[in-house]
């Protein structure tokens, strides 16, 4: 899969990661090639489900809280789980694991309500469901608007400097969405570069309206940009999943370490039987047992860690919200 892409494609999913909006004519100039080139090469990649700009909404933001789920199958009832799961508009990141018997994902629960309703009720009784362990977000490290994109990268620091937007501002407070924002978001969900003409006519705001609410999410840290690549583009073919065991006294440090390595996607600390959750990216299963062995190895107070390798990723970043 790999050698079906070149460098340029590699330093067009990088640019994008700094901003995902950017305009063609910019990246073409950081990149020195023509306006047409990039355009042409990201439309490539798109249509190819290789690279993909989105909009991400941090809900935890507007108060829903985020739960990693692992479901534990019926070896033949895995794959329909994991289906279901991942037509549901609440769930991303779903993933059949530990010999195709565990389905893990993301989920977003709204409310209490929401949370009860999948973990106590819906998911139990779903046929062949064995057991259902949840493991709620405190505490993300690494992820969200950081992207393992920006390690794997090969761009230069001047042409990181030329693309990257200007700082904004945090604006605290409470957010509030009403109709027209979740228009705005399920459009920006699925085409995270969609013009303010498309998202004007998605909404029945003004393009002006469009500008300004978007900036207005951004700065609340709602709503932030995002890039869903296949991590084959880059040579990485092993994904695994760590639940790690960490003393509480160093939890915060072994989280910090974790998310500056280069092979981690995400890390959060969560609650559950394990309290310390990562999403790991390795060129291979032998790079995979040297990282276990050497970085893995050398966090502090880990009492005890369970690898589950990624056999299928049945969806990936949630499409509406």
């Amino acid at each position: 899969m790999e050698s079906d892409f070149d460098e340029l494609d590699r330093r067009l999913a990088h640019a994008l990661q700094i901003d995902g909006r950017a305009p063609f004519s910019a990246i073409a100039e950081a990149l020195g090639v023509s306006d047409r080139t990039i355009a042409r090469r990201y439309a490539r990649l798109r249509s190819a489900g290789v690279v993909r700009v989105l909009c991400g909404v941090d809900s935890t933001a507007l108060g829903a809280v985020l739960w990693f789920l692992r479901v534990r199958c019926a070896p033949a009832a895995s794959l329909p789980v994991a289906e279901a799961l991942a037509g549901r508009p609440d769930t991303s990141w779903v993933s059949l694991t530990s010999g195709g018997t565990e389905v893990t994902c993301v989920v977003r629960a709204e409310s209490e309500a929401d949370s009860e309703a999948l973990l106590l009720a819906k998911l139990p009784r779903t046929p062949r469901v064995e057991g259902v362990t949840a493991h709620s977000v405190l505490h993300a490290f690494y992820g969200g608007p950081d992207n393992l994109v920006g390690k794997l990268g090969s761009l230069d620091a001047e042409a990181i400097e030329r693309l990257r937007p200007p700082p904004m501002p945090h604006r605290p407070g409470p957010v509030r969405l009403d109709d027209g924002d979740r228009k705005l978001l399920a459009v920006l969900a699925t085409d995270g570069r969609a013009g303010l003409e498309q998202l004007a006519k998605a909404t029945g705001w003004s393009p002006s309206t469009v500008r300004r609410r978007m900036t207005e999410l951004c700065e609340h840290g709602v709503l932030y940009l995002d890039i869903d690549v296949d991590w084959r583009m880059f040579g990485m073919r092993a994904r695994a999943l760590l639940w790690l065991s960490v003393a509480p006294a160093h939890l915060e440090e072994a989280g910090q370490a974790l998310a500056g390595h280069p092979e981690i996607a995400f890390a959060a600390a969560t609650t559950g039987p394990t309290n310390l959750y990562a999403s790991v990216v390795c060129a291979d299963q032998r790079e995979l047992y040297r990282y276990l062995t050497t970085r893995v190895a050398a966090l502090p107070a880990i009492t005890h860690l369970e690898t589950a390798p990624v056999i299928r990723s049945v969806k990936q970043a949630a499409n509406r919200t």
